[in-house]
């Protein structure tokens, strides 16, 4: 009876820090999001509450390593039960950073408000936005769902979330070459939708970690990288 009353408490214990991540998740879309739309409707008090609300995000990072450390350390888990601990410390990793990415969006926001759209850029980069928290939404049901195929299908999806912001960063060096005034705006709407590029990259990072739970095994690093741009390699952490 002990035994058995171990081992119930340690699938409780593990279904908690995975309810956890996908709570976090939720936090994560919710917060890219209010960051696009706050973005092309100008509101700065939403961007605010963006960035105010990354810090929930950062302590539910910890909490959940924390939790997931103490399984490891305590309960000693092997084969598939060691890969779901593993799984969910990585996948909060990714959230936390995807946080941090609407973060930035948020700031960038703010600095943008004194400008005008440039030809619905606006818009596209809301899109944008919405493609890549549909990447994020999916890859977390992949997970969930055990789901290899979906979970694959979502890593095929980054190809495009690439040439959507290809697509945009053309139309941006367009508008900036054809009149110095779109260079300040231009670039600050760049940097933006790189953030939300690798928001998609973190999707296929999730997505990956759904197959690797299944499988035992992290798929081969072959996806072709749509993003050749020439401003790709700026840091858009700032």
């Amino acid at each position: 009876m002990n035994e058995k009353h171990i081992v119930a408490s340690f699938d409780r214990d593990l279904e908690g820090i995975q309810a956890a991540v996908m709570k976090m998740g939720g936090l994560v879309e919710e917060a890219l999001r209010n960051a696009v739309s706050a973005l092309e409707t100008r509101d700065m008090e939403l961007a605010a509450n963006v960035r105010v609300g990354d810090r929930v995000i950062d302590e539910m990072d910890l909490e959940i390593k924390t939790d997931a450390a103490k399984l490891l350390a305590l309960r000693s888990p092997t084969a598939v039960d060691l890969r779901t601990v593993l799984s969910v410390m990585d996948i909060s990793s990714h959230l936390e950073r995807c946080g941090d990415l609407a973060k930035n969006i948020a700031k960038r926001t703010l600095a943008t408000v004194e400008f005008q759209d440039i030809s619905g850029t606006l818009s596209a980069a809301r899109r944008m936005g919405n493609f890549v928290e549909i990447m994020i939404r999916d890859s977390l049901d992949a997970y969930i769902q055990r789901d290899v195929e979906k979970a694959r299908e979502i890593i095929e999806r980054d190809a495009e979330a690439d040439q959507i912001y290809n697509t945009l960063f053309r139309s941006l060096l367009t508008h900036m070459m054809e009149d110095h005034r779109n260079i300040a705006f231009g670039m600050h709407l760049h940097f933006i939708a790189k953030n939300i590029e690798r928001v998609g990259d973190h999707a296929t990072g999730i997505a990956e970690q759904a197959i690797y739970l299944v499988t035992g095994e992290l798929p081969d690093d072959d996806r072709p990288k749509e993003d050749r741009t020439a401003l790709g390699h700026l840091d858009t952490t700032a």
